[in-house]
Parts: structure tokens; sequence; C-alpha cells
């Protein structure tokens, strides 16, 4: 594996070959990876994850924070779960259209990652990925999931603060996901807010704030990407909810949340699953097949 030395001397220079090249190895989990991400020294840094609905503007809106940050010096990378092709399984490289400003930036670095079926749209490595993005000189990392509705809740165990974006139009499909999202969500932004009965929805999205959620409601932010409004107060927020963390104790239970998909990912990779595919191809179609009894197999008493 490369030496995180030199990937850090790389990016100071602008210069992201042997990031890419390491990030490579960590999703084909190459010979070397555990070693290698041991090593890692992270900086805590924030990790913002952008999520919400399809089309609610998840990218405009990151596209707006990068300016902020660039014009105030920072190293910015954005980690940008697609959904995976059907034919190569690679990523459908929808963020390459919407931040093509920002592609060949020396501050900026842009990674396109396929979700390759991984449920929670986020990618399986992406845990190993922004932890390496704490380590080799960046200020902000961004993920941006794949837009797939209440399934990307697993966001929320990954990033510092997670920024759920809507439209005015998502009133039915707010009420529809509404816990897991009430959940998830730090700040909410209420993104297209120049459409028609935009403040109704804020307002409505407010009350469902107060009714579901405890003390530190989120914040409900309205933008409009396209024109930058809103984006300044959007990274107000950002920030206050940061440097709120470790006053109330909630590093630590994104800590918990990372160590525990460590543990879990580390005992999947011992299952033989080709052996479970042999098995249950023999046995599934037998009269009163117990799925339960099956399982017990394979992780024991």
């Amino acid at each position: 594996m490369i030496q995180v030395k030199e990937i850090y001397q790389g990016v100071m220079e602008g210069n992201f070959l042997l990031l890419a090249k390491a990030i490579s190895q960590i999703e084909n989990k190459a010979e070397g990876t555990d070693v290698f991400l041991q090593s890692l020294a992270p900086v805590a840094i924030p990790i913002i994850g952008i999520t919400g609905p399809p089309g609610a503007g998840k990218s405009t809106i990151i596209n707006a924070l990068i300016t902020d940050w660039v014009n105030n010096k920072k190293k910015v990378a954005v980690l940008s779960v697609d959904p995976s092709s059907p034919f190569h399984q690679g990523a459908i490289l929808g963020d390459r259209i919407r931040m093509k400003d920002w592609y060949l930036h020396p501050n900026v670095y842009i990674r396109s990652l396929a979700a390759r079926g991984h449920l929670g749209g986020v990618n399986s490595a992406m845990l190993s990925l922004t932890t390496l993005m704490q380590s080799v000189g960046f200020d902000c990392i961004v993920i941006e999931t794949v837009g797939v509705g209440q399934s990307e809740v697993e966001v929320a165990s990954l990033a510092d603060t997670t920024v759920v974006v809507l439209v005015p139009e998502a009133g039915d499909e707010v009420q529809m996901m509404k816990s897991g999202l009430l959940e998830i969500a730090n700040v909410f932004v209420v993104n297209k807010s120049d459409r028609p009965n935009a403040q109704i929805f804020v307002n409505h999205l407010r009350q469902m704030i107060i009714e579901n959620t405890g003390s530190n409601p989120p914040q409900v932010i309205s933008t409009i990407a396209t024109e930058k409004e809103g984006i300044a107060e959007l990274q107000l927020a950002i920030e206050q909810h940061h440097e709120s963390l470790s006053l109330d104790g909630n590093k630590k239970e994104i800590f918990l949340n990372k160590v525990m998909q460590l543990i879990l990912a580390h005992k999947m990779n011992q299952v033989a699953v080709d052996q479970i595919k042999i098995k249950l191809a023999l046995e599934y179609k037998q009269a009163n097949f117990n799925i339960f009894k099956f399982a017990q197999q394979f992780y024991g008493a």
C-alpha cells in the first residue's frame, strides 16, 4: 500500500493521484489494506452528510458550499455515492456534471463511489474512506448519498452533521418518512424555496419537528441553491452543530456506531458466502424449510 505521508504531500500540492489509488485499493480490499487503515492518524475535522430524496438539489447545495469553503482557503473532499450501473457495477457519474467547475481544482477532491448494491444509501467502504480523508490534510469532508429516501439513514452513523435536503412539494413524502428523517437530521434544508407554498411547507416542517423532537431540535434553513441564497445560513448552522457535539456527548455515540460497523463488517468477512449458497441451493426447496434453523448452522449456538 501507499504511504500515508506520500498521500498527504500530494493533497497539499493539489495532486490527488496517490489518494485516488489508495481509495481504489480500500474499495477492492487489496492486500495490506487493514495495516494501512490502522496506520492512519485522523484529525477531528467535520464530516457532513448530505441526504434526501432524488431531485432535491443535494449536489447543487454541495456545489454552493464548496464555493464558500474554497474562498476561505479550505481543502474539501466530496465522496458522492451514485447508483451502480447495472452493466459494470461502477458509479453513474452524476456528480461530475453538477460539480464540473471543481473537478480539476487543486483544493477540491471529488470521488464518485458506486453503491454496489449496499443498502443505506452509502458505500460499504465509506467509514474507511472518511477516516483516510481526515488523515491527509482536508479541512471539510462531505458525503453525498444516492438519494433513495428513508434507507439513507445510515449516513447519520458516519457523519458528524447530517443535512436533510427537501423541496416544498415534499409534504406527503415527509409525512411518510418523518420518523426516520426526524431521527437523523441535524439540519433541514428546504431548497428551491422560491417555489409556491414554500413558506407553508417550512412552517409545517417546523411544527413536525417541535412535535417529534426534544431539546436542541434541528434548524430549518430555506435555500435557493442555484442562486446561492441561504448558503451562508446553512454554513453557520453546520458549524454550530459541529461545535455542539463535544458539549453534549454525541461525539461518543458517533464513535460507538462506527466501532460497531467495523466489528460487524469483520464478522461478515468471516462468513463463507459461497458455501452458504451451495448448501442453500440443496435445502431451500425442502418441505417446511426453516430459514432460522438453516442460518443457525453458520453462526453457532
